[in-house]
């Protein structure tokens, strides 16, 4: 399977001159896109909230995924190298036009692949122990860590709720609304109704 990847950051941008360079470059090449994924996204978003994480989970050995360069993947190094660690792990080639890398299955790639891995797990080390460190420093200064007491997590305040919110869900009452009404974030509705959909019983 070989994927054409574009992806701009505002829809001011146009997909167009990614897509041409792509498909001039296949022309030349004798390649034929299988699959488009074309997207309008910040590039500092995680794959997971992108379309680009999709690609990520289907994507299998041997599959080829062509972008005009790196940094329509992400923003910063750190997220790219991730991105491309995780690819030559599952043995997913990834060829780029302007930056005319061609990462696979051969030693160059291996060798970057683990230079990204290594990379990476110095990159989590740093950021854990930057957190402990500030945490060590609020304590220290006579902040009390961790949930103020008495205060219950967003979730636990829906416990007793669920067949109240599976009922306005039936009758596609929107999650903002039920947000406000349980006086809980958006995001949260949307989590417990994802629960919901596994665990409660749908009547017939």
């Amino acid at each position: 399977m070989i994927y054409g990847y574009i992806r701009v950051s505002t829809d001011r941008q146009t997909l167009d001159n990614q897509r041409f360079e792509i498909e001039q470059f296949c022309l030349k090449n004798n390649i034929v896109i299988d699959q488009w994924i074309e997207e309008t996204i910040s590039g500092s978003q995680s794959p997971e909230k992108r379309m680009l994480g999709a690609l990520l989970a289907a994507a299998k050995p041997n599959d080829l995924i062509i972008c005009s360069e790196l940094s329509r993947l992400g923003r910063n190094l750190f997220m790219i190298m991730s991105i491309l660690n995780n690819l030559m792990l599952n043995g997913v080639r990834i060829w780029t036009i302007k930056d005319n890398y061609r990462l696979g299955d051969n030693l160059h790639s291996k060798i970057l692949a683990f230079a990204f891995g290594l990379s990476a797990e110095i990159e989590r080390n740093l950021i854990s122990q930057r957190t402990k460190e500030a945490l060590a420093r609020k304590k220290s200064e006579g902040f009390i860590l961790g949930r103020p007491p008495g205060k219950k997590p967003a979730r636990r305040k829906l416990s007793g709720y669920e067949a109240e919110i599976q009922s306005l869900l039936d009758r596609k009452a929107s999650k903002s609304s039920i947000a406000r009404k349980f006086g809980v974030s958006r995001k949260t509705i949307i989590s417990f109704a994802k629960n919901l959909e596994k665990s409660y019983p749908i009547p017939p």
